[in-house]
């Protein structure tokens, strides 16, 4: 069997994330200096943190296309890229595919609240592997979180220096908690990992609170711009099945780059008082909607 293909079959067999990356197009006659190695279905294997497997017939080539291919695990999608003969950018001697096969995307919800099982529900309908994890074994358990693909005992910092290297753009973490104890070391951890989302929920005051504690523990600001918090996109969203789709609404608009309005970057209450007949209720519950 092509080495290639051996190392792509074991790679598929361990659930590991890997790239192949397939010549489609030679046009060698317009190239200038094109190498006579390359050839239509030569075929290179990227996998992160191991030397690509295979060739495409230049040595250059197989560097940037190696590249590339990791950058396209990264972001989940197979697509085509054009190069000259040797790994030249604006160049169209050699067209490649690259053929991505990653795993599910992963959501680690610290928090074993109400909002959870809701937010687990919400991420599975979507694809995610959802990881729930909290220190308090009363709390974390399978019985109240049937849907999740794994429950963990364990504290926040804990669980992410076991795992966090395993995390991607593609992936999210949602940390639930609202208490300083268990959301700070959460997100100190999540921002050492290349996460594409990490989201806090709390109200505006409690998140104020929250920045001075990370500020103190010595997060800088630029990696506070990564923050999403308070959690979610702007839609009114009051139950726990809707904040989860407010949370997993702003997840998506993150990742595809569209334009939408997340709490974070508002101001007032977030959660609205619709209609005089609630208006009593927000006078007596201050806390509640600040």
């Amino acid at each position: 069997m092509n080495s290639a293909f051996a190392f792509l079959r074991d790679c598929l067999r361990s659930d590991e994330p890997v790239a192949l990356a397939t010549v489609v197009e030679v046009t060698n006659g317009n190239e200038e200096g094109a190498a006579p190695g390359l050839a239509i279905g030569a075929k290179l294997v990227a996998r992160p943190g191991h030397e690509p497997v295979g060739s495409l017939g230049d040595k250059r080539l197989d560097e940037v296309v190696a590249r590339d291919a990791l950058g396209a695990l990264d972001s989940g999608s197979s697509a085509t890229r054009h190069y000259g003969a040797h790994g030249e950018a604006m160049r169209s001697g050699v067209t490649v595919f690259f053929d991505v096969f990653a795993p599910s995307r992963r959501m680690v919800i610290f928090g074993a609240v109400d909002f959870t099982a809701a937010l687990v529900r919400v991420a599975k309908v979507l694809g995610y592997r959802v990881t729930v994890c909290d220190a308090r074994a009363t709390f974390a358990t399978v019985r109240r979180f049937p849907d999740a693909d794994e429950v963990v005992v364990e504290w926040p910092q804990a669980y992410l220096a076991r795992t966090g290297h395993d995390l991607g753009p593609r992936d999210a973490v949602c940390v639930l908690t609202h208490d300083h104890k268990f959301d700070v070391p959460a997100i100190v951890a999540a921002l050492g990992t290349r996460v594409g989302y990490l989201g806090a929920m709390g109200s505006r005051r409690t998140h104020t609170g929250r920045l001075e504690r990370l500020r103190a523990a010595g997060v800088e600001e630029t990696a506070l711009a990564r923050l999403m918090a308070p959690i979610g996109i702007d839609i009114g969203a009051r139950t726990p099945e809707e904040t989860a789709i407010a949370i997993c609404a702003e997840i998506i608009s993150r990742r595809s780059q569209a334009p939408v309005v997340s709490l974070r970057d508002g101001s007032g209450p977030i959660h609205r008082v619709v209609g005089p007949d609630l208006e009593p209720l927000a006078q007596t519950l201050p806390g509640r909607y600040d």
